[in-house]
């Protein structure tokens, strides 16, 4: 899909990012804004012989008026770095780094939901809870249509579309094994991906990850998916129906489990889960994403928004028992109502909340 005057301009980016750096790094310091998008700003740092961890870096600041984040009149809003990441983009030394929003109080911000995140994770760490996310998307063009679809219309119906492969059945799958390769060079723990249900929509997978890594795992690999796409002159949506019709909407589906569930034994500990899970149906429905209710309609592989429903191997269920833990008795569970455009830090804070408790302050 590039045109040669995109490979060329690449060609000679290049030249420029080869360059040496003098025995500086670059660190891109990166931050989740009022809206649920990424945003990013560049500081300089000195190279060192260990790489840097989160304690080691500055914490920095944005003005939070220009986010949603901030008032003008008081618009500081500070950036503690929690994870770092090497960075594909520019290779080594140069790191991504992954930062919470703290207001000028040093309290957490409003949109700030990984501080909670956390304190629920580090609370209940003995069950070394395990989490899956599958993220899926759309690629659309800069005057948001989907790539693949006709100018006026709709493409045939979904059929040859999932894990198709082929022209007229898949688009834009440079941006996919390009974000692929940068999720593993930055030490994301990406698992697969393929193409989904409707042209121009696809999924990744990201896990397991333990605890808090969860969160701040999906959230990179997002990241790297709009600089990605940003390449290529795309756009991604994270909306779960970017598109009206009769299609699956893009969902983030969870997968979970503890080591109690992961044990000889351990369904009786899902079950018990799920019972728990069924009576805050209402919570959780609050925070699994705008919009959901154009995804969950008990159609197309979902539960109804308004009902809570589980089973085996039932993938028009809210949870999903595998039929192979079924089977052996133990491993986990899947929730498949979270919206694509959920946060996973109050996807997978919820689930804990739910199933271990609140933490108190």
């Amino acid at each position: 899909m590039s045109d040669p005057s995109h490979i060329t301009y690449t060609e000679n980016l290049q030249k420029f990012l080869r360059l040496p750096q003098g025995g500086k790094l670059i660190a891109e310091y990166i931050w989740i804004d009022s809206e649920g998008g990424v945003r990013s700003k560049s500081r300089t740092l000195d190279e060192k012989e260990t790489p840097y961890v989160p304690a080691e870096l500055p914490m920095w600041n944005f003005d939070g008026s220009s986010t949603g984040q901030a008032p003008g009149e008081n618009s500081d809003v500070y950036l503690q770095p929690v994870a770092v990441f090497p960075d594909p983009f520019r290779g080594a030394p140069n790191i991504l780094v992954l930062a919470e929003c703290l207001n000028s109080d040093g309290t957490p911000n409003k949109y700030n939901h990984r501080h909670e995140c956390a304190k629920l994770m580090e609370a209940h760490a003995e069950h070394k809870p395990w989490f899956g996310l599958e993220q899926e998307y759309t690629l659309l063009d800069l005057n948001d249509r989907p790539y693949g679809w006709p100018k006026n219309g709709y493409p045939a119906p979904q059929g040859p579309y999932y894990c198709g492969v082929g022209a007229g059945k898949v688009v834009m799958r440079d941006i996919v094994e390009a974000h692929y390769k940068c999720c593993l060079y930055a030490g994301v723990k990406i698992s697969g991906t393929n193409a989904e249900v409707m042209p121009a929509q696809w999924e990744y997978q990201v896990g397991p990850c333990e605890g808090i890594e969860m969160g701040d795992h999906l959230w990179i690999s997002r990241f790297l998916l709009h600089r990605v796409a940003e390449e290529f002159g795309a756009k991604v949506s994270f909306d779960p129906k970017p598109i009206p019709g009769d299609w699956n909407g893009a969902g983030l589906h969870s997968n979970f489990s503890t080591k109690e569930m992961r044990e000889e034994g351990g369904m009786k500990h899902i079950e018990a889960a799920i019972k728990k899970l069924e009576g805050r149906h209402a919570e959780h429905i609050a925070v699994y994403g705008e919009g959901n209710e154009k995804r969950l309609t008990g159609r197309h592989e979902t539960g109804s928004i308004d009902t809570f429903s589980y089973g085996v191997a039932n993938r028009g269920a809210s949870i999903r028992i595998p039929r192979e833990c079924a089977a052996k008795g133990y491993g986990y569970f899947e929730d498949r109502r979270p919206a694509s455009n959920a946060d996973p830090y109050q996807i997978t804070g919820i689930i804990m909340e739910t199933c271990f408790g609140a933490v108190s302050e």
